[in-house]
């Protein structure tokens, strides 16, 4: 009896608490449809209201002037910023490091020898570098903190200022272009519409020509000094794995990941609507001029600075001896 008086209870219960369970569950969506009806009717009037050449398409114009807008207002302060914290890094942490690391390696060493510590040669100079290692690593954390130019932070303040920008913006176009959309009257280069897939895919392939570019143009701007370097270190890691060692090479991999990700870019825009694909096609764009720029910037820094370390003031010449003055000979 206690049982169905139990049952009948939670029964009720059930029915009276649905109807607002499911209000409270569709709140989210109506908030979400809300904001994005918000930005559709803003870019559909900042479109109108635009003085756009009638020549011109309108809504494709507006899509690559709010591209370029936001590019240039969220985008580009974020990454002069990262790079001005790369700088400070290489230009301020890593000379003290450097002088550093004799005294380090002198103490450790010290240390050793105070401790007595045994061993054979190889385990003696193996423990050697561990230890100056963990030393020398604290220390480039504590530097590092102090001139405030972190590397995880510097590396990551730029893509997560860009990502909710290019996620909003495609989500926002992607609904402009469900029917009924005013994007189905307007056509741009090899878009029969923007509501549709360019159905020769051009636009596609140059997205992952450009995105592939990206990847490949810090190549295009190196000092010779770097060259050398990269050559260096590539012939350290030959030997390496000549003799039977592991080495993970990370930037290789990134880069390997970045490629592949350009074809992945070509097969996805084959499948959304033309506007979607002209926003990723003007950003990508942005981006690689603007990935042009600071690695000039960064090559004429390098090179200023191989030229102050080649050549230093000059220091001022010391005076000639003096000839001393000739003794008198005694008559």
């Amino acid at each position: 009896m206690l049982a169905r008086h139990a049952t009948r209870t939670s029964r009720v219960f059930r029915k009276t608490r649905q109807p607002h369970l499911g209000l409270l569950l569709s709140l989210p969506s109506r908030r979400n449809l809300v904001s994005l009806d918000i930005f559709k009717d803003g870019f559909l009037d900042l479109a109108i209201a635009l003085p756009i050449p009638t020549s011109w398409p309108t809504y494709s114009t507006t899509i690559v002037l709010c591209t370029v807008l936001s590019r240039l207002a969220l985008t580009v302060p974020f990454s002069i910023w990262a790079k001005r914290r790369q700088w400070r890094a290489e230009e301020q942490v890593l000379p003290i490091l450097k002088s550093e690391r004799p005294t380090v390696a002198k103490r450790v060493l010290q240390d050793m020898q105070k401790e007595k510590v045994r061993g054979t040669k190889e385990e003696l100079r193996k423990m050697h570098g561990t230890r100056t290692k963990e030393i020398l690593t604290a220390r480039r954390k504590e530097l590092f903190a102090e001139h405030r130019c972190l590397p995880g932070v510097t590396m990551a303040i730029p893509p997560l200022t860009q990502l909710p920008v290019f996620v909003g913006c495609s989500v926002v176009l992607s609904r402009l272009a469900q029917y009924p959309t005013p994007f189905d009257s307007e056509s741009f280069l090899t878009l029969s519409t923007l509501a549709h897939p360019d159905p020769t895919a051009t636009l596609p392939i140059a997205l992952g020509f450009i995105t592939l570019a990206n990847v490949e143009s810090s190549r295009w701007f190196m000092t010779e000094q770097q060259r050398d370097r990269q050559l260096e270190v590539q012939k350290w890691k030959d030997e390496r794995v000549a003799r039977g060692e592991t080495v993970l090479e990370p930037q290789k991999i990134i880069k390997t990941a970045l490629r592949l990700v350009s074809v992945g870019r070509i097969i996805v825009a084959t499948m959304v609507p033309g506007c979607v694909v002209l926003y990723w096609v003007t950003s990508a764009t942005i981006g690689l001029v603007q990935t042009w720029i600071l690695d000039y910037w960064e090559l004429r820094r390098k090179r200023r600075l191989a030229m102050s370390s080649s050549s230093p003031g000059l220091a001022p010449s010391p005076p000639p001896p003096s000839r001393p003055a000739p003794v008198p000979r005694k008559k």
